[in-house]
Parts: C-alpha cells; structure tokens; sequence
C-alpha cells in the first residue's frame, strides 16, 4: 500500500460514531486491545489523535480482542 493511503476498516457496529457508508469505518485512528484491558479507560478521543499504550501483548484468536476506538453516536 503507497505511503499515505489508510487501509480500509469494516465494522458491524452501526451505532459507533465512526460508523461510515457500507460498514467502513471513519476513524482517524483505530485503537485496539486485548480484551484482558477490555475495561481499561484511554484519556483521549481517537480519531484523529495520538494515545499512548506502553504494553504490548499477543492473542491466540480474533475473538480476544477488543476496539477501543467505539464511540456511540450521540
């Protein structure tokens, strides 16, 4: 992919602020976790700014994850 161009993101959660036509995703920025820090609160908004994780962890499957970077839409 050519420097610059941002991958494209797919969601099914139609509630999500980020939530754009044909299940893209809008997100600046997309912040996903482990769901081990599922409850972990990140003190920024996400799309569009830089937050800070120091940790780095493995899952053994898709379904161990978690996006961070839902927010409803209001």
């Amino acid at each position: 992919m050519p420097t610059g161009d941002k991958p494209i993101v797919k969601c099914s959660v139609s509630n999500c602020s980020y939530w754009g036509e044909k299940n893209v995703c809008k997100a600046d920025l997309i912040m996903i976790d482990i769901d081990q820090h599922a409850n972990r609160k990140y003190d920024s908004e996400f799309a569009g700014e830089t937050f800070t994780t120091d940790h780095k962890d493995t899952a053994a499957t898709s379904s161990a994850t978690c996006c961070h970077t839902f927010k409803p839409k209001s």
